[in-house]
């Protein structure tokens, strides 16, 4: 499924892009939120994805120049990677992000996820080392963007015919998943991941807080929701599971 429909002029568009690591093939879900008047991409990809993306938004009928603005869920480089490269090509882009993620986004504040691989790196040996070392490169290779508005939990925008914004800390302290009560649709950003068919938190050990990363986890399955969008593991239809990882 592509498209979650609420009328011809609001639709939720889930994009599909192949990221390969050596010999394993992962998808990320970017997801667009359409109406009359706006075209809002959330999250954007690794650096180096701004191809991918335009490619990904055509086979959807988007023209890439269409998109309005760009809201990153958080400043992990696999979701605002191709940020800069998108507003320099595509310069009319509204950049949204979180107040507490824009700091980190527009490079005034150096990025948790390097900090946290430099000082990961000190307890590796041998392949480790060397793969916790080509991390570090890519993480200091994403370029910062300035954040043209900050939202915070609680706003609600008028994409999409009404767009919630929840704050869902632990992954990043900032971050943010955003729910579409008319489609029940939520978009989970790393706050929810799916493996096995059944939601987690995502990347255990790259979530800052763990205990604040699982009750968000559980404030997302509360809400009513037809379909949850993970930009790792896609589409999630809750058949009763919800309830059961509640108790």
């Amino acid at each position: 499924m592509k498209k979650v429909r609420c009328c011809c002029l609001e639709q939720v568009v889930i994009l599909d892009i192949p990221v390969q690591f050596g010999d394993r093939v992962d998808t990320i879900h970017p997801v667009v939120l359409l109406d009359e008047h706006e075209r809002v991409l959330v999250d954007c990809g690794y650096v180096g994805f701004l191809e991918k993306i335009e490619t990904a938004l055509l086979e959807q009928g988007i023209v890439p120049a269409s998109i309005t603005k760009i809201i990153i869920s958080h400043h992990d480089h696999d979701h605002m990677g191709s940020l800069r490269a998108f507003k320099e090509k595509y310069t009319q882009v509204e950049i949204v992000a979180s107040e507490l993620e824009a700091p980190y986004i527009e490079g005034a504040l150096p990025s948790l996820r390097l900090e946290q691989a430099v000082s990961m790196q000190e307890d590796l040996q041998g392949s480790e080392r060397e793969f916790g070392e080509q991390f570090i490169q890519l993480l200091r290779s994403v370029s910062p963007a300035f954040v043209n508005r900050t939202v915070k939990d609680g706003d609600v925008m008028d994409w999409c015919g009404g767009c919630h914004v929840l704050a869902t800390p632990g992954h990043m302290p900032g971050h943010i998943s955003l729910y579409l009560p008319k489609q029940k649709v939520m978009i989970t950003g790393d706050a929810m991941a799916i493996e096995d068919g059944i939601p987690v938190i995502a990347n255990p050990q790259f979530t800052l807080d763990e205990e604040r990363a699982k009750q968000s986890l559980t404030k997302l399955l509360r809400y009513e929701v037809d379909t949850f969008v993970c930009y790792h593991g896609g589409i999630y239809t809750p058949q009763g599971e919800s309830k059961e990882l509640l108790t």
